[in-house]
């Protein structure tokens, strides 16, 4: 497995839209981008990695649609994500509100997650 894998199946098993990378697609009212940020050899033993450090960006958009009056509350559903995650085992390491996109009426939040996986052996 790999952190884009764990992260698809995470949030799309908390019934959101997921995409990797930009979001492709006509957007519902709740959707999250997955941006890989990093992978990185951490620990070391005989000069030989043993473990892949692996960092993603969950960005999160949600909107109010007034004809349904579906709340559109970024901050219920960055709790149901963060929550998910650390249960998941996932370390939470930044979680931001960017701001308000006035041309899509999106409200965008973000939560950087890492996860350490053990090298596979050949």
């Amino acid at each position: 497995m790999n952190i884009l894998e764990d992260l698809t199946a995470l949030l799309t098993g908390l019934g959101l839209t997921v995409e990797t990378g930009v979001f492709s697609d006509e957007a519902p009212l709740e959707y999250v981008v997955i941006t890989p940020l990093a992978d990185t050899f951490q620990l070391f033993a005989s000069n030989q990695p043993g473990y892949d450090q692996q960092e993603a960006r969950i960005s999160i958009f949600t909107k109010q649609d007034k004809k349904n009056a579906i709340s559109g509350n970024y901050l219920a559903l960055k709790a149901k994500i963060t929550d998910a995650l650390l249960a998941a085992d996932f370390t939470v390491t930044n979680r931001q509100y960017i701001g308000h996109e006035d041309d899509t009426k999106y409200h965008h939040y973000m939560v950087d997650v890492l996860k350490i996986y053990p090298l596979r052996e050949a």
